[in-house]
């Protein structure tokens, strides 16, 4: 609970007790006491009284009777006619004594109550002050117009660039950043102009947000972030009006960073939505681009972002003078996979076991969340285990729940969908050993996943590629399609397992078509429809961008290379018949092997048809 907060509610509860305090004493002016004139009267008869008090009213024949009786009881009766209470007292013996009641007092009836009024405008009006000079940090209560911006302070940014692994290339750039916030006098003296704004892009998970903060932590200085989505509103004008007032705040705070992430939900391309310029993203667009361009030339100001949809950000904002600078931050490669792997593992106790350098090597695509969420979820395990350190066995574990999905063991599944399913996995793991470009296999399993897979092939990518090859998208397709053709071979029947395989081999196929120009009979040509254009807003009335005789063509193609990899994996499958066998029946005993229990099936030599071992057998 933030202090202001805290501060809203002690002034309610301060209000509150003032207004029950003023009820009490209304009410402890007015009270009842339970004692009646008729039980007067009968105390009166049984000779119970020993002394008699009236208090008339002013003006009025009433009052209050304080009674006292012989046992030393003291009653107070409110009664209507005093004179009459008077008359029964003497006609019993007793001398009443009479008095005038004290007159209530003029600061409770008048002025108590405007006091209290007085009291609770003044707190409403501390309070509404309060949130309104609170700052942009929070979005305070009707602040829409006030920045959402949370800024933290030089002394506070503990992240250094050091503590930044993976991102050599990248932190090197960015360091003349750091310098001209550290000594911005060196570059103005020979008219250098440093880029008033970064733009960092991306796959989600590689360290922006990270690289920038470090960036702030390292030249010390304030740091304000903000997320695009917090500039819009339903409320027109509103994003705007926050964009000023952050950058007011950071001209107060210069030499500072402002840091805007997931800047294309606000810096999309103007003219492609459906509200015109009077919508409140282009507007908000609008005022970003008059402030990134609006101040001077040293005030101190580096506006950083970053984003992964860098293809639909407005040109304006991508020219120079305001991101003057577009850093691509790449996955890591191994030793940048390697570095983060032992920068998340400094808080974790490691066994003997555990050899980082093999985790980075099979971890090829990884980001760096994905790698600490890897040795996140093995951390897990070994805690479920009540163990104090992690083994090589609790990260083979992670590696296949973060890459396939939990294996779900408890799952009861008929003998045959087991004999169906270790033949389908059989067929992927031998394509995958046999190709030369795609293996080699990590784990084959028939254990059901959360995902809903009966079971899974996991490859072993040893290296990291920056491109794929032909023959390797076509060594894709053909192991895809080997756990449909061992089902064919074996059981002389398809099953619906091969659904997703079937849809990954197509799209594969029709990119290698018509976006890769991969195709001798269609050309090097692109005819990839922009899937894009509607997600956009560019084009609602999407139109192809070739002739119907092309699209046809198109499939015809897209046919040939399945059929073609369809063959040639059959093939292989066929001639590796025996180890199909031997692997399928080897996962119906065991229901998952690794790979040395996988490739030690190859160095086995089964008879051939023809042999003399098999004429013998």
């Amino acid at each position: 609970m933030s202090k202001n907060s805290r501060s809203f509610y002690l002034y309610f509860v301060i209000i509150i007790g003032l207004l029950l305090f003023t009820a009490w004493i209304g009410m402890s002016r007015v009270q009842n006491t339970g004692y009646t004139q008729g039980e007067f009267v009968r105390q009166m008869e049984d000779n119970e009284v020993a002394l008699v008090n009236i208090c008339p009213n002013k003006n009025t024949p009433t009052g209050s009777v304080e009674v006292t009786l012989k046992g030393g009881e003291e009653r107070v009766l409110y009664v209507t006619d005093v004179t009459q209470i008077e008359a029964l007292v003497r006609s019993h013996g007793l001398d009443p004594r009479v008095e005038s009641v004290p007159e209530e007092s003029w600061f409770l009836n008048s002025i108590l109550p405007i006091l209290i009024v007085v009291i609770v405008g003044v707190f409403f009006f501390v309070i509404m002050n309060a949130q309104n000079a609170g700052g942009s940090s929070n979005g305070k209560m009707m602040n829409f117009g006030r920045s959402r911006a949370r800024l933290m302070l030089g002394g506070e940014n503990t992240i250094k660039l050091d503590g930044v692994a993976g991102l050599k290339e990248e932190k090197e750039e960015l360091q003349e950043i750091v310098e001209f916030l550290k000594d911005p006098g060196k570059f103005t003296q020979v008219g250098a102009r440093i880029p008033k704004g970064v733009l960092l892009e991306g796959a989600p998970g590689t360290g922006k947000t990270l690289l920038a903060k470090a960036i702030a932590g390292e030249a010390n200085v304030p740091f304000f972030s903000i997320s695009g989505s917090d500039f819009v509103e339903m409320f027109v004008g509103v994003g705007a009006s926050r964009v000023r007032d952050m950058f007011a705040e950071a001209k107060r705070h210069a030499p500072c960073i402002i840091f805007i992430d997931e800047i294309d939900a606000v810096a999309r391309r103007r003219g492609t939505g459906m509200g015109g310029g009077h919508d409140e993203r282009e507007q908000t667009l609008n005022q970003l681009l008059v402030e990134m361009d609006g101040f001077g030339v040293n005030e101190g100001i580096i506006v950083m972002a970053a984003t992964n949809r860098v293809d639909i950000l407005d040109p304006a904002i991508l020219r120079p003078g305001r991101f003057d600078r577009k850093i691509a931050v790449a996955r890591p490669d191994v030793r940048g996979r390697e570095d983060i792997l032992k920068v998340h593992a400094q808080n974790k106790p490691l066994g003997d076991d555990v050899d980082l350098t093999q985790i980075a090597q099979t971890t090829a695509g990884f980001t760096g969340a994905d790698l600490e969420n890897l040795l996140n979820e093995a951390a897990i395990n070994a805690a479920m285990d009540e163990r104090v350190f992690l083994k090589q066995d609790d990260i083979k574990k992670a590696f296949v729940k973060v890459g396939i999905g939990t294996e779900k063991k408890s799952r009861i599944i008929s003998d045959k969908e087991k004999r169906i399913t270790a033949y389908h996995e059989a067929g992927h793991a031998i394509l995958f050993h046999v190709l030369p470009d795609v293996g080699p296999v990590y784990s084959v399993s028939i254990i059901p996943t959360g995902l809903g897979a009966a079971g899974y092939t996991m490859p072993l990518p040893e290296k990291d590629e920056m491109f794929d090859s032909k023959n390797k998208m076509l060594q894709d397709i053909m192991v895809s399609l080997g756990g449909r053709i061992a089902e064919e071979i074996i059981f002389d029947d398809v099953t619906t397992g091969a659904m997703s395989d079937i849809k990954k081999a197509t799209q594969k196929a029709r990119r290698m078509v018509t976006r890769y120009g991969m195709s001798e009979n269609i050309g090097i040509i692109n005819y990839e429809d922009n899937d894009d254009e509607v997600f956009i807003g560019r084009d609602l009335a999407h139109a192809k961008s070739h002739s119907e005789e092309i699209s046809g063509q198109i499939d015809r193609e897209v046919k040939a290379i399945i059929d073609d990899c369809y063959a040639k994996a059959k093939a292989i499958i066929v001639e590796q018949s025996n180890v199909l066998h031997k692997c399928a029946e080897l996962l119906l005993e065991r229901e998952k092997i690794g790979r040395d229990e996988f490739e030690a099936l190859f160095d086995v030599k089964y008879p051939q048809p023809g042999d003399p071992a098999a004429t013998e057998a």
